[in-house]
């Protein structure tokens, strides 16, 4: 309904051309780059109404103010109720306007809200560079108006787990130095931090001077976070109950608005293969607790679940039994022409791997052709006829037996035709369904 709401009131959106930080400000937080949101309109500083507000809004806020990316949009008055005027609702920005003001709104002084809906922001003052994802990178602190990296010497577990949490991910997985996640650029920051490991952000550890100066960006940290969302309860970590972790608390998605591009980005963020359905009504089993997110909506692009739009952090009116669920693809074809052609790749744990020639047969492309969404199988490739992969081949024998509709729900068993080199990777095609290719040419959602 909020969002039909914003609709409609379309024409009265206002866009205004000023960037100046000075009309912008984060009130009552711990830092300048944490607290209730305030704008300043016709000399009279006001607050923001929380309805809509979401991370790409906070990402604003944040690059406007000069501080780091956005670590959450908070609402319900996180910070305090604010006073006087209630000048913005519904904002609406697409994450890459300069200045808060020139995002869409339902225009100066008009809202349905109170004080207690106050719109907050906490921008992190730490991020994570060059990895795969928001959780894994090298380690960069902000300091005044620029970004330093961290000396490997300099960093420990207790400061990762602060990391990490700030950040929306999961517990740290894996420290990492000898700048792993490649050469930062600027200053290596001189203090050592020394988290306690229980503080909700960087900023409110301790720090204290270097004894492993100069450092070179040679030895720039790197860390790994567990992500910050999961699949549950399904036949693999690539399908089941869509979870998100915030707050430090593992929560459930409504299925209100749950498409295939919503699933897209939980398929890439997690490392799985390509969306193959996006199922709602509690399909994998009700979750418990809390309800994070409602009306998803991602354009597809996204890196995160967390930077789509939505109603806003445990903002719904679902229960459990309309819990959101994914089925990511295990096996994708790569090199072809379209998404029904190409080099057959299969995901295991955290990667993909080829598949010898001499492992796969007719009823193995059967499986594959079924579970991308195209139709029969028209040729079988040997001899790396859509180029050669990388990584693993694969050292099993898939042994479909043609019906299945997953590859993961195949048997295998030892591969006899080991060692097996890349100039033997098995390639497929598919026939291709009209509307796939409709899709395939129009958004390309699922390229890998």
């Amino acid at each position: 309904m909020e969002r039909c709401l914003l609709f409609l009131s379309f024409s009265s959106l206002l866009l205004l051309s000023t960037t100046s930080r000075e009309d912008v400000r984060l009130v009552n937080g711990s830092s300048p780059c944490a607290g209730r949101v305030e704008v300043y309109h016709r000399g009279e500083w006001g607050t923001v109404c929380d309805d809509g507000w979401d991370l790409k809004d906070a990402g604003v806020v944040c690059r406007q103010l000069g501080c780091g990316d956005a670590a959450d949009a908070l609402g319900e008055a996180h910070f305090g109720p604010g006073s006087g005027r209630i000048w913005m609702a519904y904002v609406s920005c697409s994450g890459s306007e300069p200045s808060l003001k020139q995002c869409g709104s339902l225009g100066w002084g008009k809202h349905r809200c109170n004080h207690g809906e106050d719109a907050e922001v906490i921008c992190s003052e730490v991020r994570l560079v060059g990895g795969t994802d928001l959780c894994s990178g090298r380690v960069e602190v902000h300091h005044g108006s620029s970004w330093g990296t961290v000396c490997d010497a300099d960093f420990d577990q207790r400061d990762a787990e602060v990391v990490c949490r700030e950040l929306g991910c999961g517990a740290p997985k894996e420290l990492r130095g000898a700048a792993a996640f490649g050469q930062g650029e600027g200053q290596v920051w001189a203090d050592e931090i020394q988290c306690r490991g229980n503080e909700s952000q960087i900023n409110f550890c301790p720090t204290a001077p270097s004894q492993n100066q100069p450092c070179s960006h040679g030895n720039d940290v790197g860390l790994v976070c567990s992500e910050s969302i999961r699949l549950v309860n399904g036949s693999s970590p690539c399908a089941g109950r869509v979870e998100v972790y915030h707050r430090g608390e593992w929560g459930t998605v409504c299925d209100d608005g749950w498409d295939l591009k919503d699933a897209v980005v939980v398929c890439r963020q997690l490392g799985c293969g390509d969306a193959v359905d996006a199922l709602g009504d509690a399909h994998f089993g009700p979750g418990s607790g809390r309800i994070w997110m409602a009306y998803v909506s991602c354009s597809g692009s996204e890196s995160s679940l967390k930077q789509c739009e939505s109603r806003g952090w445990g903002k719904h009116h679902c229960n459990h039994g309309e819990d959101a669920g994914v089925i990511c693809s295990e096996v994708r074809l790569v090199g072809g022409t379209d998404l029904c052609s190409g080099r057959v790749e299969v995901h295991h744990g955290s990667s993909w791997g080829t598949v010898c020639d001499a492992d796969f047969d007719q009823q193995d492309a059967e499986v594959v052709c079924r579970e991308l969404g195209c139709r029969a199988p028209k040729e079988l490739r040997g001899a790396a006829a859509f180029g050669q992969g990388e990584g693993q081949v694969w050292a099993e024998e898939i042994q479909c037996r043609g019906n299945e509709s997953q590859i993961n729900f195949c048997p295998t068993a030892p591969s006899q035709n080991q060692p097996c080199s890349h100039g033997n990777d098995v390639g497929l095609v598919c026939s291709v369904r009209l509307v796939q290719w409709f899709h395939f040419c129009n958004s390309k959602p699922w390229t890998s």
